[in-house]
Protein backbone atom coordinates (compact mmCIF):
# COMPACT_ATOMS: atom_id res chain seq x y z
CA UNK A 1 0.00 0.00 0.00
CA UNK A 2 3.19 1.95 0.83
CA UNK A 3 4.53 1.86 -2.70
CA UNK A 4 1.27 2.40 -4.60
CA UNK A 5 1.24 5.44 -2.36
CA UNK A 6 4.46 6.47 -3.06
CA UNK A 7 3.89 6.06 -6.83
CA UNK A 8 0.94 8.49 -6.79
CA UNK A 9 2.57 10.95 -4.74
CA UNK A 10 5.96 11.31 -5.99
CA UNK A 11 6.57 9.24 -9.28
CA UNK A 12 3.36 10.51 -10.97
CA UNK A 13 4.08 13.90 -10.14
CA UNK A 14 7.90 13.84 -11.49
CA UNK A 15 6.66 12.34 -14.70
CA UNK A 16 4.35 14.72 -15.61
CA UNK A 17 6.17 17.64 -14.80
CA UNK A 18 9.13 16.08 -16.98
CA UNK A 19 6.61 15.59 -19.82
CA UNK A 20 5.28 18.96 -19.19
CA UNK A 21 8.90 20.10 -19.88
CA UNK A 22 9.92 18.55 -22.56
CA UNK A 23 5.73 19.46 -24.76
CA UNK A 24 6.67 22.99 -23.91
CA UNK A 25 10.06 22.86 -25.05
CA UNK A 26 8.45 21.80 -28.41
CA UNK A 27 5.42 23.71 -28.53
CA UNK A 28 6.21 27.00 -26.14
CA UNK A 29 5.39 27.80 -22.73
CA UNK A 30 1.90 29.54 -23.87
CA UNK A 31 0.71 26.81 -25.78
CA UNK A 32 1.62 24.66 -22.93
CA UNK A 33 -0.56 26.75 -20.73
CA UNK A 34 -3.32 26.93 -22.93
CA UNK A 35 -3.12 22.99 -23.11
CA UNK A 36 -3.66 22.44 -19.97
CA UNK A 37 -6.39 25.18 -19.02
CA UNK A 38 -8.44 23.88 -22.54
CA UNK A 39 -8.34 20.05 -21.30
CA UNK A 40 -9.64 20.92 -17.68
CA UNK A 41 -12.44 23.17 -19.40
CA UNK A 42 -13.20 20.28 -21.48
CA UNK A 43 -13.32 17.36 -19.08
CA UNK A 44 -15.23 19.25 -16.28
CA UNK A 45 -17.98 19.63 -19.24
CA UNK A 46 -17.87 16.33 -20.06
CA UNK A 47 -17.68 15.10 -16.71
CA UNK A 48 -20.78 17.38 -15.47
CA UNK A 49 -22.94 16.38 -18.34
CA UNK A 50 -21.65 12.82 -17.73
CA UNK A 51 -22.62 13.19 -14.27
CA UNK A 52 -25.82 14.55 -14.55
CA UNK A 53 -26.50 11.34 -17.09
CA UNK A 54 -25.48 9.25 -14.64
CA UNK A 55 -27.48 10.16 -11.97
CA UNK A 56 -30.60 10.61 -13.96
CA UNK A 57 -30.30 6.71 -14.83
CA UNK A 58 -29.52 5.96 -11.07
CA UNK A 59 -32.92 7.61 -10.14
CA UNK A 60 -35.02 6.07 -12.83
CA UNK A 61 -33.35 2.41 -11.41
CA UNK A 62 -34.00 3.36 -7.82
CA UNK A 63 -37.52 4.35 -9.09
CA UNK A 64 -38.34 1.47 -10.34
CA UNK A 65 -37.01 -0.22 -7.63
CA UNK A 66 -33.58 -1.46 -8.98
CA UNK A 67 -30.46 -1.61 -7.70
CA UNK A 68 -28.37 0.70 -10.33
CA UNK A 69 -24.67 -0.82 -9.44
CA UNK A 70 -23.33 -0.96 -13.37
CA UNK A 71 -24.64 3.06 -12.85
CA UNK A 72 -23.27 3.83 -9.56
CA UNK A 73 -19.36 2.10 -10.80
CA UNK A 74 -19.97 4.21 -13.97
CA UNK A 75 -20.85 7.38 -11.75
CA UNK A 76 -17.57 7.05 -9.42
CA UNK A 77 -15.50 6.41 -12.93
CA UNK A 78 -16.60 9.89 -14.26
CA UNK A 79 -15.99 11.83 -11.21
CA UNK A 80 -12.24 10.43 -10.88
CA UNK A 81 -11.77 11.27 -14.63
CA UNK A 82 -13.32 14.87 -14.31
CA UNK A 83 -10.85 14.97 -10.92
CA UNK A 84 -7.65 13.60 -13.32
CA UNK A 85 -8.73 16.08 -16.14
CA UNK A 86 -8.84 18.90 -13.97
CA UNK A 87 -5.18 17.89 -12.64
CA UNK A 88 -2.25 19.86 -14.91
CA UNK A 89 -0.68 16.94 -16.35
CA UNK A 90 -0.49 15.04 -20.00
CA UNK A 91 -0.52 11.07 -18.15
CA UNK A 92 -3.46 12.11 -15.89
CA UNK A 93 -5.56 14.02 -18.79
CA UNK A 94 -5.08 10.62 -20.56
CA UNK A 95 -6.48 8.30 -18.08
CA UNK A 96 -9.11 11.62 -17.36
CA UNK A 97 -10.48 10.96 -20.89
CA UNK A 98 -10.11 7.62 -20.98
CA UNK A 99 -12.58 7.27 -17.56
CA UNK A 100 -15.24 9.51 -19.76
CA UNK A 101 -15.30 7.42 -22.82
CA UNK A 102 -18.25 4.41 -22.53
CA UNK A 103 -16.17 2.12 -24.06
CA UNK A 104 -13.10 2.59 -22.16
CA UNK A 105 -15.51 2.36 -18.77
CA UNK A 106 -16.55 -0.41 -19.81
CA UNK A 107 -13.22 -2.45 -20.09
CA UNK A 108 -11.92 -0.95 -16.97
CA UNK A 109 -14.86 -2.25 -15.47
CA UNK A 110 -14.31 -5.93 -16.52
CA UNK A 111 -10.58 -5.52 -15.32
CA UNK A 112 -11.51 -4.63 -12.18
CA UNK A 113 -14.32 -7.06 -11.83
CA UNK A 114 -11.92 -10.18 -12.65
CA UNK A 115 -9.10 -8.52 -10.57
CA UNK A 116 -11.70 -8.65 -7.69
CA UNK A 117 -13.19 -11.80 -8.45
CA UNK A 118 -9.55 -13.34 -8.18
CA UNK A 119 -9.02 -11.95 -4.82
CA UNK A 120 -12.70 -13.71 -3.43
CA UNK A 121 -11.67 -16.74 -4.77
CA UNK A 122 -8.29 -16.48 -3.18
CA UNK A 123 -9.61 -16.10 -0.15
CA UNK A 124 -12.39 -18.23 -0.03
CA UNK A 125 -10.67 -21.23 -0.91
CA UNK A 126 -8.08 -20.51 1.83
CA UNK A 127 -10.72 -20.80 4.14
CA UNK A 128 -12.73 -23.88 3.19
CA UNK A 129 -8.83 -25.82 3.59
CA UNK A 130 -9.00 -24.22 7.23
CA UNK A 131 -11.96 -26.02 8.25
CA UNK A 132 -13.18 -23.63 11.37
CA UNK A 133 -16.02 -26.02 13.07
CA UNK A 134 -14.22 -29.47 12.56
CA UNK A 135 -12.98 -29.08 16.35
CA UNK A 136 -14.25 -27.68 19.51
CA UNK A 137 -17.46 -28.11 21.53
CA UNK A 138 -20.39 -28.45 19.54
CA UNK A 139 -23.63 -25.67 20.06
CA UNK A 140 -26.79 -26.42 19.33
CA UNK A 141 -29.98 -24.20 19.48
CA UNK A 142 -31.56 -24.76 22.28
CA UNK A 143 -34.75 -23.47 24.83
CA UNK A 144 -34.83 -22.38 28.36
CA UNK A 145 -38.07 -22.38 30.03
CA UNK A 146 -38.39 -21.84 34.38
Amino acid sequence: MLSYLMALFIIVPTVELYLLIKVGGAIGAANTIFLIIATGALGAALARAQGFAVLRRIQDSLNEGRMPTDDMVNGVMILVGGILLLTPGIITDALGFLLLIPATRDIIKALIHRHFNGILASRSSSKSAEKPFSSGPRVEDAEFRE
